[in-house]
């Protein structure tokens, strides 16, 4: 981060709410223009390269170097946060190079991350992709000895023991059984096997929705979305590795309020931008990739 400084910054697209930067992040978090902003995200979203152990074409590292390389974004994202405020990394999973074994590479850099910003762990989150294609190819469909790897983590630190969240903001429909439930007013009360003891009244208090949990569910193969179709009729090629947009409206819902400012420094095919935006809260976000960029605005093109 520390030669980044030289780095030429520029806004490439802005919109009612928020501004796309063209810039590596680590340029970006040591300039003048991120000043502006530090001491005022109340969530920094963000999905960093996969500490993978081969070369993809959007720019991971690989292998030891992806360790420190993230560790060095702690400080840095951590001034950019309001009193407050949380950071949530979404990270998937690594394999050994040539072995049917997986790599301890992203355990290793998240918890040199933690250290490095003396952050807290909130909350781990399992976010599930259904139809997410097998994976590693090798051993999932050639000698057939792993079950495909159709997961990644999402990880929420902050400074402080106690970030502002609500999860009322992400309710979930209740199911049919519950609903008739709430509807019958009938329920067996009293004391469970697990020593637990039931209230009628506290279980039967309709709440507008239930809880969520902390697996998350979503697919992301639609060809027609707006994104698609937009990439299409520019010529230009989709990013490989598109957030979930479910999965950024949740955390945009669940750890913010509407005005609140979101960042992702790592933004893609600013779907966290794109989500902000919807939902009525202010973004900045951050992309070195100019045909990423130039394909990201078709999110905001109606």
């Amino acid at each position: 981060m520390k030669s980044a400084q030289k780095q030429n910054i520029a806004c490439a697209y802005s919109t009612q709410r928020g501004k796309m930067y063209r810039a590596l992040a680590e340029g970006f978090l040591c300039s003048k223009i991120a000043n502006k902003y530090r001491g005022k995200v109340q969530l920094l979203f963000t999905s960093p390269p996969f500490p993978l152990n081969r070369k993809k074409k959007y720019g991971n590292l690989t292998g030891s170097q992806y360790r420190e390389w993230l560790a060095e974004f702690a400080p840095a994202f951590q001034k950019m946060l309001a009193p407050g405020g949380s950071i949530v990394l979404e990270l998937g999973n690594a394999w050994e190079p040539g072995r049917p074994i997986m790599s301890t590479l992203a355990m290793e850099a998240l918890l040199a991350f933690k250290t490095k910003g003396n952050l807290r762990l909130i909350q781990q989150f399992v976010a599930h992709n259904p139809a997410r294609l097998p994976s590693p190819a090798q051993w999932v469909n050639v000698e057939r000895i792993r079950v495909k790897d159709s997961f990644t983590h999402l990880w929420w630190f902050a400074p402080s023991d106690r970030p502002y969240a609500d999860n009322r903001r992400v309710l979930q429909s209740y199911s049919d059984s519950m609903k008739e439930l709430l509807r019958s007013r009938r329920y067996n009360s009293g004391k469970r096997p697990s020593g637990h003891k039931v209230g009628k009244e506290s279980f039967l208090k309709n709440n507008g929705g239930s809880i969520p949990s902390n697996v998350l569910s979503f697919s992301n193969t639609s060809s027609i979305d707006q994104y698609q179709v937009y990439c299409r009729r520019k010529g230009l090629k989709a990013h490989p590795a598109r957030m979930q947009s479910g999965l950024v409206e949740f955390f945009i819902k669940f750890l913010t309020r509407p005005d609140d400012l979101v960042f992702d420094p790592f933004a893609g095919s600013n779907t966290t931008g794109a989500m902000a935006e919807s939902l009525g809260r202010k973004w900045i976000s951050v992309e070195a990739n100019r045909d990423y960029i130039r394909g990201s605005r078709g999110r905001f093109t109606s």
